[in-house]
């Protein structure tokens, strides 16, 4: 059974930062990472595996860019099998496997639409 829960909390100015910083980090590799399977797919290419993107973009990125290494890798490992679950779900849609309305590939998101980030139970 999993639990779900959901609650109102009222940050302060250096946890506001925090967030904004984890939403941000969150956004970036969602992004990013969509934009190259777009490439692979323009191209003919089969999307990559969770495991190359997150190689790619998560472990990788990390050495390079200092600013990544603040936020907790949880929640950008969840990013990323988001986006892996929505790719999956528009092939399925597109092939017929899923069944109910036609299901569009996943979209860039934006810093004004809804943030979120997702913590998995085991680390938190």
């Amino acid at each position: 059974m999993k639990a779900r829960y959901k609650c109102r909390i009222y940050p302060n100015h250096v946890q506001v930062t925090k967030l904004n910083q984890l939403f941000g980090c969150c956004r970036y590799v969602w992004n990013q990472s969509l934009t190259y399977c777009n490439k692979l797919y323009a191209l003919g290419k089969k999307k990559p595996g969770y495991v190359d993107l997150t190689k790619q973009f998560i472990t990788q990125a990390k050495r390079e860019l200092l600013w990544l290494k603040d936020v907790a890798s949880s929640p950008l490992q969840q990013s990323l099998k988001d986006l892996d679950q929505g790719y999956k779900n528009f092939f399925d849609s597109c092939t017929g496997k899923r069944k109910g309305i036609k299901v569009k590939a996943p979209k860039f998101k934006s810093r004004k639409s809804k943030q979120s980030a997702r913590f998995t139970n085991n680390n938190y």
